[in-house]
């Protein structure tokens, strides 16, 4: 639901969308995606979507059709640069290769060039799918890699300046930023503005904009 809504809002700010990686759920649903978003400002607001989302509905799954809460954490990460200064040593990366799969349709790659790359020091994993050729994969998955690890610089050297100036964050990464309740009554709020809405179907359609444009404000 996530997904859509935010492939929604990229379609109405006229973003590009490039599918990097999909893993479909055990049962139903998604297990992770990852896409990249292309456009004018595009990370400067998607960047405070970072967070846990919380959903509370009668899930089309329960038989007795009871209420039931699911979480979904959404990372985002820059695209930088392509040389971007980051060293990275192979002895700290595990690369595995596996078999592509997707959503379906004709561009999903059948051979085993799909690559997931674990960087041991900092247990990221990245994962890349998208591209024909394992070796396209890999570049894509590096890449990403090191995009997430030089946004780890900088939020430490952001952290040590916090320190210097005394100041705490009061937001930290995994913590619950909006509730997108459906029943027993209908309400998206976001918990660090207090901006909320009734119109839950709107903003799982991808009108977002009400939740984006109060915390860019919030940061000024």
């Amino acid at each position: 639901m996530l997904y859509r809504m935010y492939l929604r809002w990229c379609e109405r700010k006229g973003y590009k969308v490039e599918l990097l990686d999909y893993q479909s759920g055990d049962e139903a649903g998604i297990k992770s995606v990852s896409i990249m978003v292309k456009g004018k400002n595009a990370y400067g607001y998607l960047k405070n979507e970072k967070g846990v989302h919380r959903l509370v509905r009668l899930s089309p799954f329960d038989s007795n059709n009871r209420r039931h809460t699911s979480f979904a954490s959404v990372e985002i990460t820059p695209d930088i640069d392509k040389d971007v200064d980051i060293e990275i040593d192979e002895k700290d990366l595990k690369i595995d290769v596996y078999r592509s799969t997707g959503a379906g349709g004709q561009g999903v790659n059948t051979t085993d060039s799909a690559v997931r790359i674990t960087h041991l020091p900092s247990k990221i994993v990245v994962t890349c799918q998208n591209e024909r050729s394992q070796i396209q994969n890999k570049e894509q998955a590096l890449r990403v890699l090191k995009n997430k690890l030089l946004l780890i610089k900088i939020e430490e050297q952001e952290k040590e300046l916090n320190k210097i100036k005394g100041e705490q964050s009061n937001i930290e990464f995994g913590s619950q930023i909006r509730s997108y309740v459906m029943h027993p009554y209908s309400m998206v709020k976001d918990h660090r503005t207090n901006v909320e809405t009734s119109n839950v179907s709107k903003v799982m359609d991808g009108d977002i904009d009400m939740f984006i444009e109060e915390n860019l404000k919030r940061g000024l």
